[in-house]
């Protein structure tokens, strides 16, 4: 029997297809979990993507790498290399976190460290490999700072080239006492890198140089957002043209046009992730649009689920499509494979990561009945097979 979401799905108009196709995810793809470490984890954990039964599965390969609180986790398919942020307290004798690489072992999954830098500022929380692969970018939540760190051709990074600290406060009496840069978000160009900031309620922008990996304040400085939305994290339409922001205290999306050649959003709608009637608390986490474009994803902790929307081909807007239970609680992340087929969704407070396959004509994701366990998962990243 279909379930009353795929039902709905089926029974509404659909885009038409403006984007290309999503192919078969590839069998063999290596899966690694940042994690949260303490009593039940130390690191980094290391999967094979396979199939069981005509069902995605996720083949435990052990812990690939020892790591203090290795939450975000970036990849460079290309030079088989990892990064990751530590949200530890201290990087040597300085009150800041930073950023590990490593070297990866395709046969084993084991990961070998190449170099440590400081992510310049406490508290690091997001971070992201730009296309040259000779830049990391990293937003540090406690720092009020975000940073970019240079990465040599063998895939060691350097000092800190630029730290560009915010200022300001919002409205919760609690969260928004002060600035807290949540991700880091480059345009589909890399021209520009966009901030949330969840503590001032702004999305920040910088010019972005990839030859010399510096970031400098850009005008418009910023977009603001309704008081106490707090902006956690921001996805980019694959054209380029859309924008949104999930924010994390009030459960909403807000949807922005993207001007490529200013380097400005102007925000266009917001939407709540959560379904009408919900009254239990809830805050969202992570928003992906999916590489066909027509599907938008956000994450939401409380209600347990992933909120699904169609994307308007033309205007960018979003119509609320249902929501994808993930299967355990406080669902913090949830990561594609490269093809767009198969999601991996984390569920950091009941320790597992569910797998789901895509029906890309309506948006429908069906959850695997095989849960990998995973400590305190927060991040999924897949690494395809080696051509």
């Amino acid at each position: 029997m279909r379930s009353p979401f795929l039902l709905a799905l089926l029974g509404c108009s659909l885009l038409a297809p403006a984007f290309a196709a999503v192919p078969a995810a590839p069998a063999g793809s290596l899966v690694f979990v940042g994690t949260y470490t303490g009593a039940k984890s130390r690191g980094i954990h290391a999967f094979r993507l396979m199939e069981r039964a005509g069902e995605p599965a996720l083949e435990p390969l052990g812990l690939a790498a020892e790591m203090a609180q290795p939450s975000f986790l970036a990849l460079d398919p290309a030079r088989g290399l990892l990064f990751a942020i530590s949200e530890s307290g201290t990087f040597g004798d300085r009150p800041t976190g930073w950023v590990a690489s490593f070297r990866i072992d395709r046969a084993t999954g084991r990961l070998e460290r190449l170099s440590t830098a400081s992510s310049g500022a406490p508290g690091p929380c997001h971070l992201l490999l730009d296309r040259t692969g000779r830049t990391i970018l990293v937003a540090n939540y406690s720092g009020a700072a975000v940073a970019s760190l240079p990465v040599d051709a063998s895939g060691r990074l350097g000092e800190p080239v630029s730290v560009l600290r915010h200022e300001g406060r919002s409205v919760h009496p609690t969260r928004q006492q002060a600035p807290h840069p949540h991700a880091v978000t480059l345009d589909p160009a890399e021209r520009f890198l966009y901030v949330c900031d969840l503590g001032i309620d702004q999305v920040r922008a910088y010019r972005f140089d990839a030859a010399t990996h510096r970031l400098t304040p850009h005008t418009p400085t910023h977009v603001s957002l309704r008081p106490g939305a707090g902006p956690r994290h921001l996805a980019f339409r694959p054209d380029g043209r859309f924008a949104y922001a999930v924010n994390e205290l009030d459960s909403t999306v807000t949807v922005f046009r993207h001007d490529a050649s200013a380097g400005r959003l102007e925000t266009v709608e917001s939407v709540s992730t959560l379904p009408a009637g919900f009254a239990g608390r809830s805050t969202t986490a992570e928003i992906q649009a999916h590489p066909n474009g027509r599907w938008l994803y956000a994450s939401n902790r409380g209600h347990d689920s992933l909120a699904v929307f169609a994307i308007d081909a033309e205007r960018g807007t979003l119509t609320a499509r249902g929501h994808v239970p993930t299967g355990g609680r406080t669902p913090r992340h949830f990561g594609w494979d490269p093809t767009g087929t198969i999601v991996a969704m984390g569920n950091q407070n009941s320790d597992t990561v569910v797998l789901g396959r895509l029906d890309p004509a309506t948006g429908a994701i069906r959850p695997s009945p095989h849960v990998a366990a995973v400590p305190s998962p927060v991040c999924m990243v897949f690494l395809p097979p080696a051509p």
